[in-house]
């Protein structure tokens, strides 16, 4: 601004303007740093993928949100036993409710899910060979690659079977003295048909086990406990996976868990122990705001309370009342439309249902994002279409409103 200012001079200006730039000059600033990095914004999404990556993933249920006012504004016993006053773990609290949820003998919270396998491997692999079938080699995101973090842990990937086919006889011939442990990833953002076969996963526990191996599984989407939803009815959760015999499980909170980013570790006590004691634990474990956030959405899993992700896949009769209200209101009609999970989990189980379609072209679209509150819908066959699957019904008005300012010629 001061050079703008200079130049303003330099080219001449009235002594009456230069005064008003003069005084003008702390709000110039203020808005030129606003425009050079905006604050975060609420949004109301209605894409019809409910863990969009782009839009913060899973929304926290509105009543964990606002529990969580009274334990940040304030201080915690975060670290406290407040019957004896002595130090404790900050994640004790946390790691209980997960053991409880999965079954497991232990757990562990680290910053994200990519941490957490880099603790792991880093412990429990570095200088020595992990066995993972082919077919799991897969780019979490980012281009953020499975064989990429087992280098960056210093351990050395040994490919197993074939692209598609996979067999127990493959991991058999795999082993040799170096082997450190068995590594399974679950490909959660894409799928293999056709002529294809994997190990079911007890029978690569039991596999890793007599040969001494422990079998550490990258669920990756933070299934604790299974789940009937049609695009989870696949997928084996923590609890399951801890029945089948894993030694080490690691899944992301951000995902269908519905909290925080977080990575969720849970196994054996011998193996989770020796993660503990990892320096690299320090550096990746996260603070306060996590755990206060990730002990408020365990507790609500453990009441068996709703998600909102729920709503993806429930009350459908009400979805469609919801629609038509609202396409009464806007002048549009209703269309059949996908819905999905996202976040890189099930991206290929669609899920049925019904969208609002407006006859709007794609600059109503940049209009309807850039209002207040900004509504993030999407174009299809030239029209913007809203999913209100993945709106909290009590937004329905601000929507609506946001969506009139956005048609207006």
């Amino acid at each position: 601004m001061i050079d703008r200012l200079r130049g303003e001079i330099r080219t001449g200006i009235e002594d009456d303007d230069l005064g008003d730039l003069i005084r003008r000059i702390p709000e110039l600033v203020r808005n030129a740093l606003e425009a050079g990095a905006p604050p975060l914004r609420r949004v109301l999404n209605a894409t019809g993928i409910f863990l969009h990556t782009n839009l913060g993933r899973a929304p926290l249920p509105r009543s964990v949100a606002h529990d969580l006012r009274t334990r940040l504004d304030a201080y915690c016993d975060l670290e406290m036993d407040l019957a004896t006053g002595h130090r404790t773990d900050r994640s004790l609290r946390v790691e209980s409710l997960l053991r409880t949820l999965t079954g497991a003998e232990a757990a562990l919270v680290v910053n994200n899910n990519a941490a957490a396998l880099v603790l792991a491997l880093s412990t429990l692999a570095s200088g020595r060979e992990v066995l993972l079938s082919r077919s799991e080699l897969v780019e979490i995101g980012g281009s953020f690659r499975i064989p990429d973090i087992l280098t960056a842990s210093s351990a050395r990937l040994v490919e197993v079977g074939t692209t598609n086919r996979t067999r127990l006889a493959d991991f058999e011939r795999a082993v040799r003295p170096a082997a450190s442990l068995v590594l399974k990833v679950f490909s959660s953002n894409f799928r293999i048909r056709g002529f294809v076969e994997e190990v079911p996963v007890a029978e690569l526990a039991a596999f890793a086990h007599r040969h001494g191996l422990p079998l550490l599984v990258d669920e990756g989407s933070g299934v604790i406990e299974s789940s009937t939803a049609p695009p989870l009815r696949r997928h084996q959760s923590f609890r399951d996976l801890i029945e089948a015999g894993c030694d080490l499980i690691c899944g992301s909170g951000d995902k269908v868990l519905g909290g925080p980013q977080a990575g969720l570790i849970a196994g054996r006590r011998s193996i989770v122990d020796r993660l503990r004691q990892s320096p690299l634990y320090r550096a990746l474990r996260p603070g306060r705001l996590v755990l206060t956030t990730l002990d408020a959405v365990l507790r609500r899993h453990l009441a068996e309370q709703h998600m909102p992700i729920d709503a993806l896949w429930s009350n459908t009769g009400e979805s469609r009342a919801r629609l038509e209200r609202m396409a009464a209101r806007l002048g549009g009609r209703l269309v059949r439309g996908d819905a999905y999970l996202g976040g890189g989990s099930a991206p290929d189980e669609a899920i049925e249902g019904w969208v609002l379609a407006l006859d709007a072209p794609a600059e109503t679209a940049r209009r309807l994002r850039t209002g207040e509150p900004p509504v993030v819908g999407y174009q299809r066959d030239g029209h913007l279409i809203l999913d209100l699957r993945t709106v909290d019904p009590a937004d329905d008005d601000a929507l609506a409103m946001a969506a009139e300012r956005a048609l207006k010629p």
